[in-house]
């Protein structure tokens, strides 16, 4: 009997040895596999075969994961495709984490003397949750959960499953957290932090999770106790944390960071700056500061959508999370921008934990110089993370709001001046119906300009105040609809030039041309800016979310504005080209002199219409262009905020029959100011004088 029972226990004490040899021996795979999958690479999950049912509009449907997988993937019908909207495979549960720890651990207690009948091989009792098994298993650093998670696959069903276990450990397990347990809480977060995983964050159906997983780390963070003055606490791929301790005698002092967003990239450059004059505001006794950088997480974050905010909005560096005392408000940070392209502007935000979203109020951009952004940003219990948010497609440069000011000033004195020169003139230069037109065409355009550029002053002045109100709606329709009066002025101008020069025979009447006119210049754009306001108002998709203007992003509201002014400049093209053809076709046998003399009078038509028409809005297409040199956007400027003055010059000044009527106008009023002047010297003469 003793001899059995000695056998026995060696053959459990062999058990017992071979399962912690084979637990031991994939903590060292893992161990020696610091940021991959043992098999080499980061798995994301093997997505099962498509719904195959007929894919009808907004239609939903769902499949099974594959094996060994709980859960389910969705799909949606779009674009006669299912495509996949959702997934919750994971692999992950609370059993999975402790099962190969609790057989080693119940089989190693096992001794010789022990009968067989006290062993108890039934189930361990079970755990209502991960903090439950790891204060009963590792509750020194929560190193036995490491090997499963870095052993799973990235799908989003475990993505979702590791940020709630984060989450837990961050409530549960957060009263004494030591650089330990934040080492191993960072490893876990690596994990699902991997350049591999980002897409599968798309997909979990909560939208919620990437903010929680922020808000996890920066809550456990909080509760760490450092004990060194300086410690590098985690230095995984993708997550690093440091801290230091601070007092009110402590220099400035900086976290630097360097990252890459992979193993084959240089790093990233990110530092967090605690001015002098907030340290003063300490109390003696040391406090601490710790800083956590992640330089795949903004790509990860999902912002709540708001009205006239265009998502997802690039982050354009790292995200740095910094843990202050609370008497410290401010801190500076610096950035390092991951696009580097000199077209993309860098804006300076905060993330907010209760708004879910990125807070540009809480930072100020200070400096911005080549590759590097500095932000000067207020710290608060519900904003710990910045980062620098990309706007590619606006262009800040001083040049341009310089060009932009003086040509709008240039531009309301030149159409003034015009409006007072046609009216000076008006009635020795409406002789015909065609000549009538033409200077009511140039009446109403620089009307129409005219109103448009004091919208725009108003505009630039006014659209953050107004930006989310009514008044927005009202800047934004306005200006529409007098810039497409511009343009479709120009073409009915160009209509009349067609008319005066195709059509000999029968005339129009003037009322009819006049009607036919305003509907044109006027009525049209009434149309196209009311049914652009019908339609995208209710989307709140009307305007931009930094301007009082045409959304882009959302709806597309630009095109209400962008495909007419597109097509009214290609339409007084081919006017141009049919004024050239029908009025400087040369006479057989003309010498070069006049052949020169032709080509001169051709580019003389063309300078002059090319302005009036509008054509110079071509180079606002360029604008349009993601990414466009900076070049594009000055020309455009320069001839846009000139316009009013190319209207003067090429359509009023330098009109010869308008200078000749202007002449006998000052001639006529110099005449009666010399026979004012002569009456009141010789009231005789001038009487005689006023009689005639």
């Amino acid at each position: 009997m003793k001899s059995q029972e000695t056998m026995l226990c060696c053959l459990m004490l062999f058990l017992a040895t071979e399962c912690s040899h084979h637990y031991r021996s994939k903590v060292r795979i893992k161990d020696g596999d610091k940021h991959q999958h043992p098999e080499g690479k980061l798995k994301t999950g093997t997505i099962q075969e498509k719904c195959r049912g007929p894919c009808l509009t907004a239609s939903n449907c769902s499949q099974p994961c594959a094996q060994h997988f709980r859960g389910e993937i969705g799909f949606t019908c779009h674009q006669n495709k299912w495509q996949k909207s959702t997934e919750t495979c994971t692999s992950l549960s609370v059993e999975t984490f402790f099962k190969d720890f609790n057989s080693a651990l119940r089989l190693s207690v096992a001794a010789a003397s022990v009968p067989l009948y006290v062993l108890d091989f039934r189930a361990p009792e079970p755990l209502e949750s991960v903090a439950q098994g790891i204060r009963r298993n590792c509750p020194v650093d929560y190193a036995c959960i490491i090997d499963v998670v870095k052993s799973s696959e990235a799908t989003s069903g475990n993505i979702a499953f590791i940020v709630e276990l984060l989450r837990n450990i961050s409530m549960d397990l957060s009263d004494n957290v030591t650089p330990e347990k934040m080492k191993s809480y960072s490893e876990v977060a690596n994990h699902i932090l991997d350049t591999a995983a980002i897409s599968n964050w798309a997909f979990i159906p909560d939208k919620n999770t990437s903010s929680d997983f922020l808000q996890s780390m920066n809550l456990f963070a909080r509760q760490l106790h450092i004990h060194e003055d300086s410690e590098n606490i985690a230095d995984e791929l993708f997550i690093q944390t440091k801290g230091f301790h601070i007092n009110n005698d402590t220099s400035e002092k900086k976290f630097n960071f360097s990252t890459s967003m992979n193993n084959m990239t240089e790093g990233i450059i990110g530092m967090i700056e605690i001015p002098r004059q907030e340290l003063w505001k300490l109390p003696p006794n040391a406090s601490q500061a710790i800083s956590i950088a992640f330089p795949t997480l903004g790509a990860i974050l999902r912002e709540v959508h708001l009205p006239n905010v265009s998502l997802p909005r690039p982050v354009n560096g790292l995200v740095l999370s910094v843990i202050l005392p609370e008497r410290l408000k401010q801190v500076l940070l610096t950035f390092e921008k991951i696009n580097k392209s000199q077209n993309a502007r860098a804006q300076c935000v905060g993330w907010h934990s209760r708004k879910r979203r990125w807070d540009e109020n809480v930072c100020e951009t200070t400096l911005e110089i080549m590759n590097k952004v500095k932000c000067q940003c207020n710290y608060t219990g519900m904003v710990m993370s910045f980062s620098i948010l990309m706007s590619p497609k606006s262009v800040d440069s001083k040049v341009l709001d310089y060009i932009t000011c003086i040509g709008l000033s240039v531009s309301i004195f030149s159409l003034i001046l015009c409006l007072i020169i046609e009216a000076a003139v008006w009635s020795r230069v409406v002789v015909t119906e065609i000549s009538y037109m033409r200077h009511v065409c140039i009446v109403n355009i620089a009307v129409s300009l005219l109103i448009a550029n004091v919208w725009f002053i108003i505009n630039s002045n006014f659209h953050k105040k107004a930006q989310d109100s009514k008044w927005c709606v009202a800047l934004t329709f306005f200006s529409h609809l007098f810039y497409l009066s511009l343009f479709f002025w120009m073409f009915f101008k160009a209509l009349l030039i067609i008319y005066g020069i195709l059509v000999v025979f029968r005339r129009m009447m003037k009322s009819r041309m006049m009607a036919i006119g305003f509907a044109i210049g006027y009525g049209c754009p009434l149309v196209i800016a009311g049914t652009t306001v019908a339609i995208t108002v209710p989307e709140k998709g009307y305007m931009r979310p930094d301007a009082c203007w045409l959304n882009w992003d959302n709806t597309k509201a630009l095109l209400a504005f962008a495909i007419p002014a597109l097509v009214i400049v290609a339409v007084n093209l081919v006017v141009v080209l049919v004024v050239a053809v029908n009025t400087q076709r040369p006479s057989i046998g003309s010498s070069k002199a006049q052949d020169l003399a032709i080509i001169m009078r051709i580019s003389k038509n063309v300078a002059i219409l090319t302005p009036l028409l509008g054509l110079t809005w071509g180079f606002g297409i360029a604008t349009l262009i993601e990414g466009t040199s900076l070049i594009f956007h000055i020309i455009f400027a320069l001839l846009n905020a000139f316009q009013g003055f190319f209207i003067l010059l090429f359509g009023t000044i330098m009109d010869h029959k308008i200078r000749d009527a202007l002449r006998m106008r000052m001639s006529s009023l110099k005449g009666r100011s010399r026979a004012v002047e002569n009456a009141s010297l010789s009231p005789t003469n001038g009487s005689k004088l006023m009689n005639r």
